[in-house]
């Protein structure tokens, strides 16, 4: 059975263009209720952690500096489905190839500078949530 949350985050560059505002506006028409959030700055380290499952991959190195370079607003997301819809509404990694109305299309300034990140399964979803919050920071 699908878990009823999924975990966002608005990614670095998205927030330094302030764009924090209207990403959660969309979010929250699309029927997502905001069950935990919190602003951020990832250190290096923990950007490693987080993305942890990229290592080895050309893109690495650019994704820790750049998920590392700024603040970051942290969410858990609640619907039905909420892992599978939510992925609908952000859209295709590079923003060129998200369909009209996604997110990324409307607010990404390239594929490395995607706007948003979002769980990509119940598993993950559940332990990017944990990453972020504990169980006092949700309601």
């Amino acid at each position: 059975m699908a878990l009823n949350y999924t975990f966002t985050m608005i990614k670095p560059a998205a927030f330094k263009n302030n764009l924090s505002g209207s990403i959660l506006k969309e979010i929250n028409e699309h029927g997502f209720k905001i069950r935990a959030m919190k602003l951020t700055k990832l250190t290096k380290k923990q950007a490693k952690q987080f993305y942890h499952i990229h290592k080895g991959k050309p893109f690495y190195d650019d994704l820790i500096q750049f998920m590392s370079s700024g603040p970051v607003l942290v969410a858990i997301l609640e619907k039905k489905n909420a892992v599978k819809e939510y992925r609908k509404l952000i859209g295709s990694t590079d923003p060129t190839q998200a369909d009209e109305g996604t997110l990324r299309k409307m607010f990404a300034e390239s594929k490395s500078h995607n706007a948003v990140h979002g769980s990509d399964s119940d598993e993950n979803a559940k332990l990017e949530a944990d990453f972020f919050f504990s169980r006092f920071e949700r309601y």
